[in-house]
């Protein structure tokens, strides 16, 4: 808790806050520090947040895209760039919460400049802590930094949530029969979406002979792997920040004794309202095809394809390549957006319809932990064979030395 603060007072504004608004998503990624507002309340997200906003700028800013391709040291001053934006973030997001929390009723005991000062230290301090661990883990450990801190508070919320449903069962509230129908569900929508993730559609690429010196090396064949989901987790994140948005602030401004036009909305995009599931659906997709064009260029992929020589068979290298991949990358986009909708639409339906609230049935929370997993297992095995080889080679260097 952070100091200053009334428990009892935050514990009610917050049960709310963390189970409608925005605060909630972010309570899910902390796992729970937003809701006992502890110094890890902002977690990693403003570093999610400035390298989401690094990245576009590389695609617009031609500084940045120059030194996104001048490979690792290029990289490393974007990462120094996303880390001071990550500061300042973090300063106003928390600066904000201060100010927000002094305003809201009796929620603060000695409100004032040193409250506002001491919260914005606190949670800078937490998120920093983070970010430095984050990328102690990426450089040091196994997996991506940033996604196991993300990984670990999705998962430390979930056994408060199967506790809660069991008691649902011992309660009578859901049938026995449901619960196994919700194991098998959850099972099966694991398997989709590892399927779906490993998903790709290879292009076929082949390169021409070619004489280095006075060695003639063959022609060789390749392909150009297209992920069915290019855009990620971000399309959900981006859709539920957006929607949630005004509930939290008529949230807030409920707190504060008022009322307006943004309650209104707010009472329209509640979860389960067909609003809210025909804007949740549209801007996914939207998302998906916006991100999508923002990582993969394939202007830029035909070039480099051009100058090392490769082509695809049947169309002609340069322009019409780009053409072909632009049109087949649009396809699969289409089963991609597809694909992140049913997911995120899962628990939508289970908690408003079937009133379960396990949220890792699906969505955002169930996307981020898949494609964690498969990526930490990935690297694991890619050490092992590594390790395998090396042992290979000393064996094969001792008996050499043997011999």
């Amino acid at each position: 808790m952070l100091p200053g603060m009334n428990p009892d007072a935050v514990a009610d504004l917050f049960r709310q806050q963390t189970q409608s608004g925005v605060l909630g998503l972010f309570n899910m990624f902390s796992g729970g520090a937003v809701g006992r507002l502890a110094i890890f309340a902002l977690a990693i997200m403003p570093y999610i947040s400035a390298s989401i906003i690094v990245q576009l700028l590389s695609s617009v800013i031609p500084t940045f895209e120059a030194l996104k391709k001048e490979g690792e040291q290029g990289r490393k001053i974007l990462n120094q760039y996303t880390r001071y934006l990550t500061l300042v973030l973090a300063v106003f997001q928390a600066y904000a919460i201060g100010v927000g929390l002094q305003g809201s009723g009796n929620l603060v005991l000695e409100p004032g400049p040193f409250f506002l000062l001491s919260t914005t230290i606190t949670l800078v301090g937490g998120t920093m802590f983070l970010l430095w661990l984050g990328e102690q883990i990426t450089s040091r450990g196994i997996g991506n930094g940033t996604s196991m801190i993300i990984f670990s508070g999705i998962i430390a919320e979930f056994p408060a949530q199967l506790a809660q449903t069991l008691e649902l069962g011992r309660q009578g509230a859901i049938s026995t029969g449901l619960l196994l129908g919700i194991l098998v569900m959850a099972i099966c929508v694991i398997a989709f979406c590892v399927f779906m993730e490993r998903a790709q559609r290879r292009l076929l690429i082949n390169y021409p002979k070619r004489q280095v010196g006075n060695r003639m090396y063959e022609g060789q064949t390749s392909f150009l792997p297209l992920k069915l989901n290019t855009s990620g987790v971000i399309p959900p994140i981006f859709a539920s920040s957006l929607l949630l948005l005004p509930t939290t602030i008529a949230s807030f401004s409920q707190a504060q004794g008022g009322t307006g036009f943004v309650s209104t909305i707010s009472t329209y995009l509640a979860h389960g309202r067909p609003l809210f599931m025909v804007l949740y659906v549209a801007l996914i997709i939207f998302f998906c095809f916006f991100y999508t064009a923002i990582v993969f260029n394939p202007v830029e992929t035909a070039d480099n394809l051009k100058k090392h020589g490769g082509f695809m068979p049947g169309i002609r290298p340069g322009e019409r390549t780009a053409e072909h991949i632009d049109r087949v990358l649009t396809r699969i986009t289409v089963l991609g957006a597809g694909y992140l909708t049913i997911v995120c639409l899962i628990p939508e339906f289970m908690i408003t319809y079937a009133q379960i609230p396990i949220i890792l049935l699906g969505g955002t929370s169930l996307l981020i932990v898949v494609t964690t997993t498969m990526d930490t297992v990935a690297q694991i095995h890619g050490h092992l064979l590594a390790h395998q080889y090396e042992g290979l080679v000393k064996k094969a260097k001792l008996r050499g030395a043997r011999r």
